[in-house]
């Protein structure tokens, strides 16, 4: 199998290639109104269905592109360069949601809810933090499920919720048997048209501004014990496994908008003259420029390896041991690189990258974000240093 010069296979290569053509054709000119209004363009979203942009992982069978986590990774790092906010709503849909779905789901299940996600009828969300429960998600959360003969009757609140007020389902965890903690959580697939399902707030965002971030609210909700995904009170075999691939698969957006950032420093360096001359002639241009270099090349690979690693991670696999430790050291070097990428970026724009509408500034505004969310970085470094204590 040959190698390209990004360290990617010919087939990989051309699968990023087609995401960034796509992504920079189709979804680049909505990031100015998605940041500027926070708006939602559903009817873009549901068309990467047809284009072969949903259900990456899923078999052609169930109606997916049958490729792997590492093709799913290039598609987010592609759509991460040119608009951001779309690729972390495509991540909660594609990993959080359906991905979780289709690796933990019995097939009667996987028949029913995941041809849907795949031909973009059905958008999902993952409804997990709570207003109590963040860093804590498991051992704090309060919603619960309790079982009435064929069905649960579901009650409690959930925050910080991506795609909450555009999802038609949500993969929702809740306690079925308080008393266990984390061990007394249950898995559920959630139809959002269900009665007692409401969005109580839509949340007004720094960065990622076009993404739609929500709290819901779950009141006597009557979920079908059909809709219960694997077994009752082992929800955080499902939840553990699924940080980790969160964790790799929005590292790739931290490198798009690192690549992105470093694509519009070098233009600026080039046309933007001072004194004279273009300022990349400056040293401590080219200082900053060589540094932001590095750092994007080491995140994209370390984040390639990191893809490679956990592309064949079995079901229930996770949450623990190198699985754990590699997927949290990947997002935590992809998110400090990409947040001192965009600060050089902003200093060698000068005032231009303090003004709010500029792309530049738009990429500042969203680093935070992704140093926070699927774990902030304390969690990073605590699951780093607590499985390499344990050796």
């Amino acid at each position: 199998m040959s190698v390209t010069r990004s360290g990617l296979s010919e087939e990989r290569e051309q699968i990023l290639d087609a995401a960034d053509r796509y992504a920079r054709e189709q979804l680049a000119p909505l990031a100015p109104r998605m940041d500027e209004e926070e708006w939602w363009p559903d009817d873009a979203f549901r068309a990467l269905g047809k284009e072969g942009f949903l259900g990456v992982t899923v078999p052609p069978e169930l109606g997916g592109a049958g490729l792997d986590l590492f093709a799913s990774g290039l598609v987010c790092q592609a759509f991460g360069r040119w608009n951001h906010a779309f690729a972390l709503s495509w991540i909660a849909h594609e990993n959080l949601c359906l991905n979780n779905i289709l690796r933990n789901a019995n097939d009667e299940q996987r028949e029913r809810f995941i041809p849907g996600l795949c031909d973009g009828s059905a958008i999902g969300c993952l409804s997990l933090t709570e207003p109590g429960a963040g860093s804590d998600a498991l051992g704090s959360m309060a919603s619960t499920a309790k079982r009435d003969g064929d069905e649960y009757v579901l009650n409690g609140r959930k925050m910080f919720i991506t795609n909450g007020s555009v999802a038609d389902l949500t993969l929702l965890y809740a306690k079925t048997e308080p008393g266990k903690g984390a061990h007394g959580i249950s898995a559920f697939v959630i139809e959002m048209a269900s009665p007692g399902v409401s969005v109580t707030q839509k949340l007004v965002k720094m960065g990622f501004r076009g993404s739609q971030t929500t709290e819901l609210a779950f009141e006597d909700v009557r979920v079908p014990v059909a809709n219960r995904i694997g077994a009752e009170n082992e929800g955080v075999v499902c939840v553990m496994s699924g940080l980790d691939l969160e964790r790799a698969l929005i590292a790739p957006i931290c490198v798009g908008v690192a690549e992105r950032a470093l694509e519009l420093t070098i233009e600026f360096a080039r046309t933007r003259e001072q004194f004279g001359e273009p300022i990349g002639n400056f040293q401590m241009i080219q200082s900053r420029i060589a540094d932001m270099h590095a750092l994007v090349e080491t995140a994209r690979t370390y984040n390639y390896h990191c893809l490679a690693q956990l592309n064949d991670l079995p079901p229930g696999q996770g949450g623990r041991g190198w699985a754990h430790k590699l997927s949290a050291t990947s997002i935590l070097y992809a998110a400090n690189s990409m947040n001192q990428v965009v600060d050089h970026a902003v200093q060698v724009h000068g005032g231009n990258g303090y003004i709010w509408e500029t792309e530049i500034n738009r990429l500042f505004r969203a680093t935070k974000l992704l140093e926070i969310g699927a774990g902030t970085t304390e969690v990073r470094k605590l699951i780093i240093a607590q499985e390499l204590l344990k050796n």
